[in-house]
């Protein structure tokens, strides 16, 4: 069985989830008191509490359908982060354009799709494995490039140029589209109180982000 399933976790019940983005940083202070701050982690994990999104006993039983067959935490899933999931701010329509991924050289005929957030002072390059098929669009210098010219792998972010269209030496390359975060379950247990539940009681479904 595959680690990971092409799927995406029931995208009407992950609209209503809770999450964000996790950082690991250790700290020390020193005698002077003053803080010696070191990053663990090059990218940021997301972390998301999918239970928030479960309505109606419907709902339930779809995501104990969904957790089944990923057998728990055994295969990871595509999960719909409901504030973060383009390339753009999520009340834009995605263009082309959003997002620099490199610039040519004349020989290099793939990139990695990208997700910058920040600007200026320290701004953080994030790798989008999972870009949603149909919904990526790539230019060149500013020209968008017609779909003969390209490929996209959705399974892995990666965009490539077809023999006679490999980006020029300093061509800038960028893309726009909507994308996926890579999760599994957090724990093998999903811990269900139907009587809670009825009462009004929020089940938990912890999610978080894997490396792909």
């Amino acid at each position: 069985m595959a680690d990971f399933h092409e799927v995406r976790f029931p995208a009407d019940i992950a609209f209503g989830s809770t999450g964000g983005p996790e950082r690991r940083t250790e700290i020390v202070t020193l005698g002077s008191g003053r803080e010696q701050r070191n990053s663990r982690w090059a990218h940021s994990r997301r972390r998301f509490e999918a239970g928030y999104g479960i309505r109606s006993l419907d709902d339930l039983a779809a995501v104990i359908a969904f957790f089944e067959e990923r057998r728990g935490r055994l295969c990871g899933f595509r999960f719909r982060d409901p504030v973060d999931f383009r390339s753009c701010l999520p009340s834009q329509t995605p263009a082309a354009t959003d997002q620099t991924l490199g610039t040519g050289d004349g020989s290099t005929a793939t990139f990695q799709l990208v997700k910058r957030y920040g600007a200026g002072i320290a701004p953080y390059d994030r790798p989008v494995r999972k870009p949603v098929a149909g919904t990526v669009q790539v230019a060149v210098n500013g020209a968008g490039q017609t779909a003969d010219r390209w490929w996209v792998d959705v399974t892995s972010g990666t965009v490539g140029f077809n023999a006679g269209f490999v980006p020029a030496a300093g061509a800038v390359v960028t893309a726009g589209f909507e994308f996926d975060v890579p999760v599994r379950f957090e724990k093998d247990t999903l811990d269900i109180d139907l009587a809670a539940f009825e009462a009004g009681s929020v089940p938990s479904v912890p999610l978080t982000e894997i490396r792909v």
